[in-house]
């Protein structure tokens, strides 16, 4: 009789299967960006630099606390919606078509947002808006589905999924206030300042019900990366400013000087975010995420 083992099943071919947004195990070893959240930082970059451009415009032409005020809105948007989509693909990236769509979707939210931003510095909200909304609402749906695919934390994932339509609710309530000329003024900065209010509590309440599985050194790449393509915008603000020196009056050790420490100052930055362990500290104190 022959002792030749039989030979090992086959390993299954094809695609791996979908984990139907069931939650990601945060001890996940080579947990890395994936290709479609590098494409969704690009969108990003666009609004990014639409908004530093408006803060640019607004300065040289003596509209000061009105160019800051408008920069700070528009990156507030930007800024919560990537952060958003961050911790809520971390825990719940399963790589499936409906995730993919939806990040689509937050993705023509983002370029929408982009194309308004010009006029949201000059009080004109209804595309930034819109946006902003459709952003938001997308990520909402991905919470419900998120609470489908784990029934451990439903309760925190509904949260979720009811804050943010309550709250986009109020946006499109403030909007139409905006666009009737029923808010403007002081009123219009204290409905902006209480919505924004209203977005931050969000997360809180929802983590009061359950804490979502993020990954500790897949949460600290990703803002790396976001502070990386911030600070591309200060080599560009540079670069700029060198170019319109030297078209203006030519070349000139002052002009060297700018350059050299335009590219320093974006040069120090990197190394003091980067020098700090971000990644060892969320993994072993998880309780600080907020902070």
């Amino acid at each position: 009789m022959s002792t030749t083992p039989p030979p090992a099943p086959a390993a299954p071919s094809g695609p791996r299967p979908p984990r139907r947004n069931q939650a990601r195990d945060i001890h996940e070893a080579h947990r890395v960006a994936t290709p479609l959240e590098l494409l969704f930082d690009l969108v990003f970059v666009v609004a990014i630099a639409q908004s530093a451009a408006q803060l640019d415009h607004g300065v040289l032409a003596h509209h000061t606390a009105q160019a800051v005020g408008g920069y700070l809105l528009a990156f507030g948007a930007i800024w919560w919606a990537w952060i958003n989509y961050t911790w809520f693909a971390s825990a719940y990236d399963d790589d499936s078509t409906a995730f993919c769509l939806l990040t689509l979707l937050q993705m023509s939210g983002v370029l929408l947002l982009a194309t308004g931003i010009p006029g949201m510095f000059e009080g004109q909200f209804l595309a930034p808006v819109l946006g902003y909304v459709l952003m938001r609402l997308a990520l909402g749906v991905q919470w419900l589905r998120a609470g489908r695919g784990d029934p451990a934390r439903r309760r925190t994932c509904r949260r979720y999924a009811t804050g943010i339509a309550l709250v986009q609710a109020g946006w499109v309530l403030f909007l139409l206030a905006a666009e009737s000329g029923v808010l403007s003024g002081a009123g219009l900065v204290a409905a902006i300042l209480a919505l924004w209010l209203c977005e931050l509590a969000v997360p809180p309440w929802a983590e009061g019900a359950g804490n979502t599985p993020w990954h500790a050194h897949h949460i600290a790449e990703r803002y790396g990366l976001l502070v990386i393509i911030v600070l591309g915008e200060g080599i560009l603000g540079a670069t700029n400013a060198v170019s319109g020196m030297w078209q203006a009056h030519g070349w000139s050790l002052d002009l060297a000087l700018v350059g050299f420490a335009g590219t320093l100052l974006v040069f120090s930055l990197w190394w003091m975010y980067f020098l700090v362990p971000s990644a060892d500290a969320l993994h072993h104190h998880r309780e600080r995420a907020f902070v």
